[in-house]
């Protein structure tokens, strides 16, 4: 039986589709330090912004201490943007975190890492 031209580009299409997903397909990671410890990590934050005020609470639920720090990027290219100190947050704590900028805020992300 004869394959139509485009049952064959389909069939290729199908095997190059199969190929690269076989490759983006996570892989077992290897810690690159020794100190790294491989258990699950990280405080779940939430940010909360009121017009030019940022509040953040984060908790962390695992036994290791998260130091997080609060980025805020303001708006205006005039504006200062802020980066808060790390605060350690232990083994099931909660802490608070606040920045704000003079006008409008344009973005804000949370840093973590690990406590030495």
């Amino acid at each position: 039986m004869r394959l139509s031209r485009r049952t064959a580009s389909l069939s290729l299409a199908v095997a190059l589709v199969m190929t690269l997903a076989y490759e983006a397909v996570p892989h077992a990671r290897v810690p690159a330090d020794e100190h790294e410890s491989s258990g699950p990590f990280g405080a779940a934050c939430r940010v909360r912004v009121t017009g030019s005020k940022v509040t953040v609470y984060c908790h962390n639920p695992y036994p290791e201490a998260d130091r997080v720090s609060l980025h805020v990027e303001c708006a205006r290219w005039w504006d200062i943007d802020t980066d808060s100190t790390p605060v350690e947050a232990g083994p099931a704590q909660t802490v608070r975190l606040t920045g704000r900028c003079w006008k409008e805020v344009g973005d804000v992300w949370i840093s973590h890492r690990r406590a030495s």
